[in-house]
């Protein structure tokens, strides 16, 4: 009898295609791995397979798939039900969520472009398929799979890039096709012919003329005694005050061993050190009216005033879950905040906490997920931004969302567009466990469930240490204007409170919901103003980079001189952005120290922790920022708002 699959291609397909395997591949393939099938009349995709099965496909005939890419599923059974539900809910094929779901290295195309990389190669270390494709990159700049399968004239070209990128021969585009490569750690040892005594001492008077290779030796034997533990070659090195090339020779003259341990990629260097806090009475009443709740209701919305101490009645609930040995997930709507989370998270369970987001490179979210995936000591609480909902979770135990009213946690674009909150809840009821959605100020349809019954409903009123509410003070700009009381964007109030809360040693955060210096760009002669040609919006200008910019779909081009309409170059910016701000911030207060946080100040990896840590190390006076400021994070010398 004929065997097939369906298979789930990443690309948006209504229907999944099915594929014929040998019963033998039917015996050892399980929904969830990957297989490379062609697609298409020339295209090799990686699918994921749905499910086996023994009925040929009516209107086409299948092929063949290429190969096996997993010796046991990435994808779990139940991650493959919620990708059911959110393809039906949200409206979009299965191929859109395999794409949002999995790590791009997980995901392999036949779109990839090969490079050949720097490193010099004899052609003595290449096999003869693949000396053909890396001679073929001496006379072009790149190849396409498809130009490497006419190459080598065969279709299973992909073993063969993956030695070639194993051997560091070839690079590939890191947006198309990233490729996990474990982490490798040298270390060394003594060989093993060293061990006895004799042979040792002998070793010893051998190296008496080349002292500093003896030194190197004692200093293994200082470094293995001293910590117990297998000595890095890096360690080795530095300890011993002598070069790489010195520690090479030792292991050429096979009078040390080297060898590899795998490591991840994040590792967590301290210890949970620190027992979770007391919690006050009111804490302890929200605590436990949420465990009392949770026995009626599987969702459960937590109503705490700002500085309630949410975040310690999560951390007692999460204590609780991890004693059964679960998983947790803590959700919060933005990357900016994990950063400030993490520490107080690690402090309390150590290397316990993974954290999962898009700042993350890809190979670092594999080894995240196949953390999650082997229910690993190291990723037993998750925190992460919306997109960590599709870890392949076996034992989830509790999901808190932290912020459960912001937008941040609705995808837009692409699809599918979920949203993090909802999809949580669903995620959750799947696994049979809990959710906590925690806020100041619930979102209209989380409050209704709750007034519903729907949901269970708990608040918390006072804020630790009965600290008053903050002040609140609005100033009429347009009166301001009226009698001339402005500088710049700042009015005469706001100015005196600036000045008074600087000079008592505190810091200040100022809010503008718009990035750049202007969103508008107007002729004063014509009333022109320039668009974005893909989304027919004003292009914002940004100072910093002399550039106008479109925010919807990336377009930019150079600032203008002149109108590109009647050609006056009597050009206007109208409204205002962060850069603005910041730029009138430093005129009005030179003496202090300015900074700004907004999505182009925190594009690289450590953008929001080098930011928050600065702030919370008062190396910042002042702070400008968009959005990503007011989403819960916690300042104690922060005196004003604005």
């Amino acid at each position: 009898m004929a065997n097939f699959i369906d298979v789930i291609l990443p690309i948006p397909l209504q229907k999944l295609f099915t594929y014929s395997i040998t019963s033998a591949e039917a015996h050892f393939l399980e929904a969830g791995m990957r297989v490379s099938v062609p697609f298409g009349k020339s295209k090799i995709y990686t699918g994921l397979v749905y499910r086996i099965h023994n009925e040929a496909p009516l209107v086409y005939e299948a092929k063949e798939i290429h190969q096996i890419l997993d010796e046991s599923p990435l994808v779990n059974a139940s991650q493959l039900n919620f990708w059911e539900w959110i393809s039906k809910y949200y409206m979009c094929t299965m191929g859109d969520v395999m794409r949002a779901a999995l790590p791009n290295a997980f995901i392999l195309e036949s779109e990839t472009i090969l490079t050949k990389t720097p490193t010099q190669l004899n052609d003595e270390d290449l096999k003869d398929d693949e000396f053909l494709v890396y001679e073929a990159l001496h006379h072009q700049s790149s190849l396409k799979i498809q130009d490497v399968i006419n190459i080598l004239d065969k279709k299973s070209v992909l073993p063969v890039i993956k030695r070639l990128i194993d051997k560091n021969a070839i690079s590939v585009q890191e947006e198309i096709f990233e490729k996990y490569k474990p982490k490798l750690v040298r270390y060394v040892k003594l060989n093993s012919n060293y061990t006895s005594e004799e042979n040792l001492q002998q070793l010893l008077e051998d190296l008496s003329r080349a002292p500093k290779q003896r030194e190197v030796i004692m200093t293994l034997f200082m470094l293995s005694s001293k910590t117990k533990k297998p000595v890095k070659v890096s360690e080795l090195a530095s300890e011993s005050d002598a070069s790489s090339s010195i520690v090479k020779t030792l292991i050429d003259k096979e009078i040390l061993e080297e060898y590899f341990i795998q490591i991840d990629r994040v590792v967590y260097s301290g210890n949970a050190n620190e027992d979770s806090k007391a919690l006050n009475e009111h804490q302890e009443k929200a605590l436990s009216e949420i465990k009392s709740e949770f026995k009626t209701h599987p969702t459960v919305l937590l109503h705490g005033v700002t500085s309630s101490g949410k975040t310690e009645i999560y951390v007692k609930l999460i204590e609780e879950v991890l004693d059964k040995g679960q998983q947790v997930l803590y959700l919060l709507p933005e990357i900016a905040l994990t950063t400030q989370l993490v520490s107080r998270l690690q402090n309390y369970f150590g290397e316990s906490v993974a954290i999962f987001h898009s700042k993350y490179s890809s190979h670092e979210r594999v080894e995240v997920w196949q953390n999650v995936l082997q229910s690993s000591k190291k990723a037993q609480i998750i925190l992460g931004a919306r997109s960590s909902v599709f870890l392949p979770f076996k034992n989830l135990g509790l999901i808190i969302v932290d912020e459960e009213h912001e937008q941040s946690f609705k995808q837009f674009d692409p699809a599918p567009r979920y949203h993090a909150r909802d999809a949580a809840i669903v995620l959750a009821h799947m696994h049979k466990a809990k959710t906590l959605l925690g806020s100041a100020t619930p979102s209209l349809e989380s409050y209704f469930n709750a007034q519903q019954q729907r949901y269970g409903f708990v608040e918390l009123k006072y804020r630790y240490n009965d600290v008053l509410m903050p002040e609140i003070e609005l100033v009429d700009i347009k009166d301001k204007h009226k009698r001339k009381l402005m500088k710049g964007h700042f009015s005469d109030r706001l100015i005196e409170e600036m000045t008074e809360t600087l000079a008592e040693g505190h810091q200040i955060i100022l809010f503008q919901n718009r990035r750049g210096f202007s969103p508008i760009i107007e002729c004063n002669t014509c009333g022109h103003a320039p668009q974005c040609p893909n989304c027919d919006v004003s292009l914002t200008y940004h100072q910093y980079r002399n550039q106008l910019r479109c925010h919807y779909c990336g377009y930019n081009t150079q600032m203008l001189k002149n109108c590109s309409a009647c050609g006056s170059p009597e050009l206007d910016n109208k409204g205002f952005g962060t850069e603005q701000i910041e730029q009138e911030v430093k005129i009005l207060f030179p003496e202090h120290k300015v900074a700004r946080m907004d999505l182009d100040t925190t594009r690289g990896k450590y953008g929001y922790e080098k930011i928050i840590t600065a702030l919370e190390q008062q190396e910042i006076d002042i702070l400008v920022g968009t959005q990503m400021l007011t989403k819960g994070l916690d300042f104690r010398n922060v005196k004003l708002v604005a």
